[in-house]
């Protein structure tokens, strides 16, 4: 498998803060890589380099061998934020046809967006009167404009009960098994098992990586909040 993004030596410092130290990463076309670890632990900032969108203090990023932020990548590498990147004042629809105009894209319609993410009986909704999921669906469309090839996701599935997460987890696999690549940031332990590979951060600095068959058989813990745990306990 050919690498989607590749991270060698990030490191982020900010106001003399270490928020991420050395971080290396190859993360393989098709594939769902999991950033997990509480707050603070540097999800969302590496996530932000990986766009560049974050200045970085050392290291290199390189998505599809180019750097990180050229704009040959605009319409290949999308980006959902854990708060809701919507327009609360517009429609489903709306909100849709906003992102298209915005990125100046006609390559999917509104209507195969709305329908990836079960919005379709929504599409004249106001975007204020949904509920959290749906919500949540409407951040994920908005980032589906384009058919990117990389997906990265900052905790997409915080606040949701378990029926919605499990469909979104759905969706996910879908999209990688049509070829993309996502790039998925959870504080939730038990998300670790919907993803193919698995880096489980604290502090900015990588506790373990790999598969999650290969971090229980090296750890001998099969509950995986344990398992991050035990790893914080050792350091």
């Amino acid at each position: 498998m050919t690498s989607a993004i590749s991270i060698s030596k990030l490191t982020v410092i900010r106001d003399g803060k270490v928020i991420v130290h050395e971080f290396d990463l190859e993360i393989e076309s098709g594939k769902i890589l999991g950033l997990l670890g509480p707050s603070g632990s540097g999800k969302t900032t590496i996530m932000r380099s990986v766009m560049g969108l974050q200045r970085l203090t050392k290291g290199a990023i390189r998505v599809f061998g180019t750097p990180a932020g050229h704009k040959s990548l605009r319409t290949r590498v999308s980006y959902s934020t854990q708060d809701a990147s919507i327009y609360r004042d517009l429609t489903c629809s709306e909100n849709i046809e906003y992102f298209r105009a915005m990125q100046g894209i006609s390559s999917n319609s509104t209507g195969e967006i709305l329908e990836l993410v079960d919005l379709t009986n929504n599409r004249k909704q106001l975007a204020a009167t949904l509920s959290g999921g749906e919500r949540a669906r409407l951040a994920l469309a908005t980032a589906l404009v384009g058919k990117p090839e990389i997906l990265i996701l900052d905790e997409p599935t915080v606040g949701l009960d378990p029926l919605l997460r499990r469909d979104l987890w759905k969706l996910f696999h879908r999209f990688t098994s049509e070829g993309k690549t996502l790039l998925v940031s959870s504080h939730m332990m038990e998300e670790a098992d919907h993803c193919d590979e698995l880096v489980l951060l604290r502090g900015g600095a990588i506790l373990a990586k790999g598969s999650p068959a290969q971090l229980r058989k090296k750890s001998g813990h099969e509950n995986m909040n344990s398992l991050f745990i035990s790893l914080v306990e050792k350091q």
